[in-house]
C-alpha cells in the first residue's frame, strides 16, 4: 500500500511538473528589433512568478490614456539587477524603454535597466 501512494504521489509531483513547464512561453511574441519609449505613471506592479507585471498609464498625444501591461523577468532576477518589491509604487511617473508587442496591442517586456524615474534616477540599483 505505501509503494502504490509513493507512486500516485510521484506521478502526481511529475504530472504537475510538465504541465507547468508546457504553459511557460517565450518572449517570441516581443518586437526586440524595435523598442519604444514610454513615459507613463505606475497602476500596478506586480513582483510575482514566473514573470513580474508592470501596468503602466500612458497618455497619449490626443490626451486619452491607454493602460501598456508590460512583462518582466522573475523576482529573482529583478533583484539581481538592483529592484525589489518596492522599487516602483502606484503613482510613481517612468520612462521606460519596452519591447511592444508584434501584434500592435498595448503591451510589451520591459529589463529593470531600461528604466528610469522622470527625474532620471534610475529604477533599478544594482548592488555592488
Amino acid at each position: 500500500m505505501r509503494l502504490q501512494s509513493l507512486a500516485i504521489w510521484a506521478s502526481l509531483v511529475s504530472v504537475a511538473a510538465i504541465g507547468d513547464a508546457r504553459g511557460h512561453h517565450s518572449f517570441a511574441m516581443f518586437d526586440t528589433e524595435h523598442p519604444i519609449e514610454l513615459t507613463g505613471t505606475v497602476k500596478e506592479f506586480r513582483f510575482v512568478n514566473p514573470h513580474s507585471i508592470l501596468i503602466l498609464q500612458v497618455k497619449g498625444a490626443n490626451g486619452e490614456v491607454t493602460e501598456w501591461v508590460l512583462e518582466g523577468g522573475a523576482p529573482a532576477m529583478l533583484v539581481r539587477a538592483g529592484m525589489t518589491a518596492k522599487s516602483l509604487k502606484v503613482g510613481d511617473e517612468i520612462i521606460i524603454m519596452v519591447n511592444p508587442l508584434h501584434s500592435g496591442a498595448p503591451g510589451g517586456s520591459y529589463q529593470p535597466d531600461r528604466a528610469k524615474f522622470k527625474d532620471g534616477t534610475p529604477v533599478a540599483v544594482p548592488r555592488e
